[in-house]
């Protein structure tokens, strides 16, 4: 069955070139257009979309009033569409409070240029979205903590990267090229099942099978070091989960989200104002420590400075890699250096970034956790952990901030 999409925008010329694109594709039914937000919330709950497409700036009612409404009276997923802009990652992020799923950059250019790449990342990120069931009803996402601390394909278009420079970092670069290598012949082989040959179907039954002997853990395990990687529906899903964290947090914590460079640091200074630890971007040299998490700067590389292992490298995005960041690198050079004292814990998002990664992690003797199927935005990442046999527990997102705000056991 066709994803039903409803395009809201006050540009004609955004409605037509949205319009176009969509409906080129077979999987997809434009069922509805709006031109504000009021008609927005009156079409929503009439025509019952799978998914909307939504403007920020428009008259009568913007786009954050119209999703905060629409996520009250038809709750639906909604996508952003919204300029790659300081301001324009601030009102995104409020967009995501109110309740939507996505965003992708409104770059004039690309749309007039028709680009290829811009079609294809549209096209599938519908699709995946508008078939998914998982609303974001922000039941966690903008809320502040309460004073004890409790309350993809890649996502964006790479950024413009440089060749590999410097002995370090071309050993983790080739890490990860290594990894996804092996991965390819494993594919290829036969002996690998996370990627191709198997129906939706087949999947949610490996899913199913592979986590039916997990058993639940009841505290942190023995670690120096927790990273989490996520994708699509991540920045709520970051937010449930570390607004939840004590001050007092026992260990350093590195956070890698697919998320464009201009949206980063405002995403980190939102999470620091909301949670009880110290959250900010990650900037080279930086060190790590208990208590404090650090975002990846977007369309850049984090790692751990092997010479001094409390010390991270930024480096630039490099061409070879397919995401920036990607979360496998940065776990790649977690079980380089921390051996079996990681925990890794991959969260919702598309494409299987972070597999490779967390195979790494798994033969250095560290532990992975898995978000769970039923409170993921998209189950791409996780399931491909999951499904690779690579996962020590899958968890609910609440599940996952319980243990982390009770590292000694549960509360």
């Amino acid at each position: 069955m066709a994803v039903k999409v409803l395009i809201v925008d006050d540009s004609s010329f955004f409605r037509n070139r949205i319009e176009e694109t969509l409906g080129s594709d077979p999987r997809i039914k434009i069922v509805g257009t709006a031109v504000n937000g009021t008609e927005a919330v009156e079409k929503a709950t009439r025509l019952r979309p799978d998914l909307i497409t939504m403007d920020v700036e428009m008259p009568k009612m913007n786009g954050i009033e119209a999703v905060r409404q629409i996520m009250q009276v038809a709750p639906t997923n909604v996508l952003m569409l919204s300029s790659l802009t300081h301001e324009g990652a601030r009102v995104t992020l409020r967009a995501l409070e109110a309740g939507a799923v996505d965003y992708l950059p409104k770059d004039i250019r690309a749309w007039m240029d028709r680009s290829s790449d811009l079609r294809k990342e549209l096209i599938d990120r519908v699709v995946a979205l508008g078939t998914s069931r998982n609303f974001n009803t922000n039941a966690a996402f903008g809320r502040s903590p309460s004073a004890s601390g409790s309350s993809t394909t890649m996502v964006f278009r790479p950024e413009p990267s440089v060749p590999s420079v410097g002995s370090t970092r071309d050993v983790e670069v080739k890490s990860a090229l290594e990894a996804r290598r092996q991965h390819v012949s494993r594919v290829h082989s036969g002996q690998d099942q996370t990627v191709s040959g198997l129906s939706a179907r087949q999947q949610d039954s490996l899913s199913k099978v592979s986590t039916s002997s997990l058993a639940k853990p009841t505290k942190l395990p023995d670690c120096r070091l927790v990273v989490i990687g996520a994708s699509t529906g991540g920045p709520a899903a970051l937010q449930a989960i570390l607004t939840r964290i004590p001050s007092n947090f026992p260990h350093p914590i590195l956070l890698i989200q697919h998320m464009p460079s201009t949206f980063t640091k405002v995403f980190a200074e939102r999470l620091n104002q909301q949670c009880a630890i110290e959250v900010r971007e990650a900037v080279d040299g930086d060190r790590m420590r208990p208590g404090l998490a650090l975002l990846c700067p977007g369309g850049m590389q984090l790692m751990i400075d092997p010479r001094q292992t409390d010390k991270l490298k930024i480096i630039p995005g490099d061409e070879r890699l397919t995401y920036k960041p990607s979360v496998d690198f940065t776990y790649a050079s977690a079980a380089r250096l921390y051996q079996s004292k990681v925990l890794g814990i991959i969260l919702t998002g598309m494409g299987a970034d972070g597999c490779e990664g967390a195979r790494r992690l798994k033969e250095a003797g560290s532990v992975m956790w898995a978000q769970s199927k039923e409170t993921c935005t998209i189950y791409g990442m996780p399931q491909a952990v999951v499904n690779a046999g690579l996962a020590d527990a899958v968890l609910d997102l609440n599940d996952i901030g319980d243990l982390l705000s009770a590292p000694n056991g549960k509360k």
